[in-house]
């Protein structure tokens, strides 16, 4: 298949100077999480003190996400809520370590799966999965757990920056079967049609193309992929709900049941559904999921932005 993301290859040039500051980054970061993963939960109250000092601005969509989607809670549990995010997003930069680093081992003794009975039940019809997922800050590391349960299959978006690129994709293909051009829905259809198990995130704002408006949390009109039913009308497959979790020991995969009618309702009742069932995952760890992405940033003609 064309559309397969070939490995980047490594190129001498990333020696240049110019390459050397990640270079260093790199090997700090790989260092730091040889340390135990309490040890890491423990500095990533550190990360959350830089988060809050070098991106306030991302800090601010946070907050002013977590103020939309719960403007019934106390600005006192928003703001508590908010100091918790930050500390888990702190965390998530050594949980992409995590996921591209560590060796097989060191996860499969801290991981658990929940709900493997349905992926069983939906492959044994010879029909694929499309595992829907959310954005939770630990998404590497969710990743690479679900490779380690069984390999997917994913779309992947290359990194600007070549050598990133290399280290990304070498990252990550570690977490899946192969990985599919983020632009090749038929990759992914073909897939499915296959019987394999495919990751897809339907939860955050891809733009107005294709959106649908539909209630997300207190947002009456947030802009909703409908791609999400488009591939679980067209490919032989059943969709079901996928959740990458933190425990007190470390993490869990969690799959809920199959969605066997989504495909048959209408496209604002499946969508609108699709978000509550986002809903309900977020709220349980809603410290984990990324609030600082725009989630509301397409608005319909003529509404104003909610972000200042």
């Amino acid at each position: 298949m064309t559309e397969q993301v070939h490995q980047p290859t490594f190129s001498l040039r990333f020696f240049l100077p110019k390459y050397w500051l990640i270079w260093f980054g790199l090997g700090v970061l790989y260092i730091i999480t040889l340390l135990p993963l309490p040890v890491l939960r423990f500095l990533a109250h550190g990360n959350a003190w830089l988060l809050k000092t070098l991106v306030k601005k991302r800090v601010k969509i946070a907050q002013q996400n977590i103020a939309l989607c719960f403007p019934d809670m106390p600005v006192a549990e928003q703001q508590a809520l908010l100091k918790k995010h930050l500390v888990t997003a702190g965390m998530g930069l050594f949980e992409t370590a995590i996921g591209w680093w560590w060796p097989d081992w060191r996860l499969r003794r801290i991981l658990q799966v929940e709900g493997a009975e349905h992926i069983a039940a939906i492959q044994a019809q010879g029909k694929g999965v499309l595992a829907l997922g959310i954005h939770n800050v630990n998404i590497e590391t969710g990743c690479r757990n679900l490779g380690l349960f069984r390999k997917s299959v994913a779309f992947y978006r290359p990194h600007n920056n070549p050598l990133m690129d290399y280290i990304q994709f070498r990252g990550r293909a570690r977490s899946n079967e192969f990985l599919i051009d983020k632009r090749s829905s038929r990759a992914l259809l073909h897939a499915l049609d296959q019987g394999k198990l495919c990751a897809y995130m339907p939860d955050q704002d891809y733009g107005p193309r294709g959106a649908v408006f539909v209630p997300f949390f207190a947002v009456d009109e947030a802009a909703t992929t409908s791609a999400t039913l488009m591939f679980a009308r067209r490919a032989n497959c059943i969709p079901l709900m996928l959740s990458t979790q933190v425990t007190d020991t470390g993490y869990k995969i969690k799959f809920y049941p199959p969605m066997t009618d989504f495909a048959d309702k209408e496209d604002v009742e499946a969508l609108t559904d699709l978000n509550q069932r986002i809903e309900q995952m977020v709220l349980e760890q809603p410290e984990s999921y990324l609030w600082m992405h725009k989630r509301f940033k397409t608005r319909p003609k003529g509404t104003p932005s909610l972000y200042q």
